[in-house]
C-alpha cells in the first residue's frame, strides 16, 4: 500500500476537496512545489494556478487557484485559497468572456486600481483555462 498524506482544499466558500493523497502539486510563489507524504514543514504563498492531487491508486485531481496559503503539518497538507474550482465544475465561457474583459482593461489603460485588479482576474481566468487543457489532455488518454 502507498503512502498518503491528508489534503485539504479550502476557498473562502467551502471546503474543495478532503482526502488522502500520494502526491499534491502546487505553483508557489517561486515555482512548482510537490507534497508527498513525510514532507518537512512548511508554509508558503502560493501563486494563481493549478493544484494537483494524486489519489491512492494514481487518480489525478486538477484544480484551480486564485492564490493562497500552503501549510504542509506531518499528516496533512492544507490549500487555502481565495477561490478554488475543480477543472471539471470550470464553466468555459464564463471563463473566456472574464479574459476578454480583463485584457479590456489592460489594454485601454485605465485606473491604476482597475487595472491591478484586471491583471488579479486575468492570472485567475487563466490559471482556470490551463486546468481546463489538461482535464482534456487526461481525459484524452
Amino acid at each position: 500500500m502507498a503512502s498518503t498524506i491528508r489534503c485539504d482544499i479550502v476557498s473562502a466558500e467551502a471546503e474543495i476537496f478532503h482526502g488522502e493523497a500520494e502526491l499534491v502539486v502546487a505553483t508557489g510563489e517561486l515555482g512548482e512545489l510537490g507534497i508527498a507524504p513525510k514532507h518537512a514543514p512548511l508554509i508558503t504563498r502560493l501563486k494563481p494556478g493549478k493544484v494537483v492531487v494524486t489519489l491512492p491508486g494514481g487518480e489525478k485531481l486538477d484544480f484551480a487557484i486564485s492564490g493562497g496559503i500552503l501549510e504542509v503539518q506531518p499528516q496533512v497538507v492544507t490549500v487555502l485559497a481565495d477561490t478554488a474550482v475543480r477543472a471539471q465544475d470550470i464553466d468555459e465561457a464564463a471563463v473566456r468572456a472574464a479574459k476578454e474583459e480583463a485584457e479590456r482593461i489592460i489594454a485601454g489603460r485605465g485606473e491604476a486600481m482597475e487595472i491591478a485588479e484586471a491583471q488579479a482576474r486575468l492570472a485567475e481566468v487563466t490559471a482556470q483555462l490551463q486546468a481546463l487543457e489538461r482535464l482534456r489532455k487526461n481525459l484524452k488518454h
